[in-house]
């Protein structure tokens, strides 16, 4: 490497100190799931970013999806998957399954992985952090209730190990499940609700979603149209108009939920896009869509 390219790279340092101060103590609560989780040099590289937030003081928090290694698990075992309103019906069958591939799979490949780029992680079953209750579904061609079985909302957010784990400098790895109050049952939980009952708990400076879009666009076919920047009022034009719908609509409304619930900003990127992360916390213009009040 030439001394003009040492030279550069410093610069780029030094470009982001003024973020690195900004942030340093503080917790993000970054949440990751869909094909962000499915090309092994991308999750290398977000962890790597992982790892270098808790390397310049800042606090970061894992919740994972697994959507696709769970859907792999129940084909191999004989089951069809099924869903009412974006979420999964799970009956007894299903929630062994999902329980397996989170606790045995997905989340200790993740703590291992963070540690061989030189982290310090903890996986913890969301079982051990969230308490919640039972949910209905929504039939989308009735509008009646629809029973989703052991898939649950989180009413309770246990964060003591959590905290141990942050002021150890070890990042915590949470798996989406939780315990049912009363039964003890696990439930499964959507990990975007997960993630924004851990944010408020946490009362995280920012709520990141890693995801396989850009963010919030005019049009999804064209990257060109991203939006940098909302908040709620825009949010509620952009309904009206349309091009906030569909899927979207719970993405945002949780968003604004957990803004209203104490947390900082919450941003929605493309985790396909190496160093997403890190481009998105300590670049003036970020690569994704940032939500505020």
């Amino acid at each position: 490497m030439s001394l003009n390219d040492q030279i550069s790279k410093a610069a780029v340092l030094l470009e982001a100190l003024p973020y690195m101060q900004s942030f340093r103590g503080q917790t993000f609560l970054i949440k990751v799931g869909g094909s962000a989780m499915e090309e092994q040099s991308l999750v290398d590289s977000l962890l790597r970013d992982i790892v270098f937030l808790e390397a310049v003081g800042i606090n970061p928090v894992l919740v994972h999806g697994g959507g696709k290694a769970i859907n792999k698990a129940m084909k191999d075992s004989g089951l069809e998957a099924k869903f009412i309103g974006g979420l999964r019906v799970t009956d007894e069958a299903t929630i062994r399954i999902v329980e397996e591939t989170l606790a045995r799979v997905i989340n200790p490949d993740l703590v291992e992985r963070i540690k061989a780029l030189g982290g310090r992680a903890i996986g913890l079953p969301g079982t051990t952090v969230f308490s919640g209750q039972r949910m209905l579904g929504k039939d989308p061609a009735t509008g009646e209730p629809a029973d989703l079985g052991f898939v649950g909302e989180v009413t309770v957010c246990n964060t003591e190990v959590i905290d141990l784990a942050v002021a150890g400098e070890v990042v915590p790895v949470v798996s989406p499940v939780a315990r049912e109050l009363g039964t003890r049952n696990t439930l499964n939980v959507n990990a975007d609700i997960a993630a924004c009952a851990l944010a408020k708990k946490l009362k995280a400076t920012k709520l990141i979603f890693l995801s396989d879009v850009l963010g919030v666009m005019r049009d999804p076919k064209d990257n060109a149209t991203l939006i940098p920047t909302l908040n709620e009022a825009s949010i509620t034009q952009l309904k009206k108009e349309g091009i906030i719908s569909g899927g979207m609509i719970p993405k945002v409304d949780s968003a604004l939920d957990s803004l209203h619930g104490g947390v900082g900003k919450v941003h929605m990127i493309d985790g396909r896009i190496p160093h997403s992360l890190v481009l998105e916390c300590f670049t003036d213009r970020g690569i994704g869509t940032e939500i505020t009040l």
